[in-house]
């Protein structure tokens, strides 16, 4: 498949810059098989849903990761940490913006960090001093980083509104966008109906928004991003393929945690790693039988 197959008119006008309120009228389209599309709201989906289905979320929650500092020199930087390295918690994986080699100090408030590393991928390894906890002081200085397409400024409100109503688990750098449709009382109209939940977790890194660079899909190197799929999850999704119920994904994020559950030696299983999955044709899905996804 040739990137080009892909391409599309896109209106700047027509990328939203704020958020629909309430977050359940953002327009949906659904497709099923060979049927024409239908247009709907999100806040729908229960009537668009049986009793028995499952919907399963990534239930990850957004850090302000974005850390505004500078070098001795005085030259502005900014770091927007990815995740803690395997084996060293005062580590972190980073994206800087501006100039910096291996040695560079960045004082950001009070704190001053180290560029340990330049990997091969353009990330770098920054230290943190002994004792500093790097999620505690990006969400007391932090700022949410925002989707590139978004052309405005991160506010103090965009740590409420961009998160999910179920988000849990910090260590996102991107919220899982699909799910930030859901309000409290559309999930409560869905449990209603007798549709189930289950959640997953996926630490979603920068590399979300990275464009597919190649002119052949199949030769894009998709990231790599830290997954867990619970025993309970698989226990949910044991127990709605019994019922005949559909397993349908609330974002990509949570297809690719399930399809790497599901290729584990012994088959479908509780999972904790990486995910390196690339969804596209033609690999057919082993877990999901439906997926609510976002328009990028």
């Amino acid at each position: 498949m040739l990137t080009s197959d892909f391409d599309y008119q896109l209106p700047p006008e027509l990328i939203a810059q704020e958020p629909l309120e309430p977050r359940d009228h953002a327009r949906l389209m659904v497709l099923r098989g060979d049927a024409p599309p239908a247009h709907h709201q999100v806040r729908e989906l229960d009537e668009l849903l049986s009793p028995g289905d499952l919907l399963v979320l990534n239930h990850t929650r957004v850090f302000p990761a974005r850390l505004l500092g500078h070098k001795s020199s005085g030259g502005a930087v900014e770091v927007l940490l990815i995740h803690p390295e395997d084996d060293d918690a005062q580590a972190w994986r980073a994206l800087i913006r501006g100039r910096v080699a291996v040695g560079t100090t960045i004082a950001v408030d009070d704190l001053t960090l180290i560029v340990e590393r330049v990997h091969d991928d353009g990330q770098r390894t920054v230290r943190f001093p002994m004792g500093c906890d790097a999620v505690a002081l990006a969400e007391r200085v932090g700022h949410i980083p925002l989707p590139p397409y978004i052309d405005r400024a991160d506010r103090p409100d965009d740590r409420a509104r961009y998160q999910t109503v179920f988000a849990e688990v910090s260590g996102s750098v991107a919220a899982p966008t699909a799910g930030l449709h859901f309000t409290p009382e559309l999930l409560s109209r869905l449990r209603a109906r007798g549709i189930q939940f289950a959640r997953v977790e996926l630490a979603i890194g920068p590399g979300t928004f990275k464009p597919v660079d190649c002119e052949r899909i199949e030769d894009f190197r998709i990231h790599a991003e830290r997954c867990v799929c619970m025993p309970e999850t698989v226990a949910a999704i044991n127990a709605c393929r019994a019922r005949g119920g559909r397993v349908i994904a609330v974002g990509t994020t949570v297809v690719r945690t399930l399809e790497s559950a599901a290729e584990q030696p012994d088959g479908f299983a509780a999972y904790a790693g990486w995910t390196r999955i690339f969804l596209h044709p033609p690999r057919h899905l082993s877990v999901v039988d439906g997926l609510l996804t976002n328009f990028h």
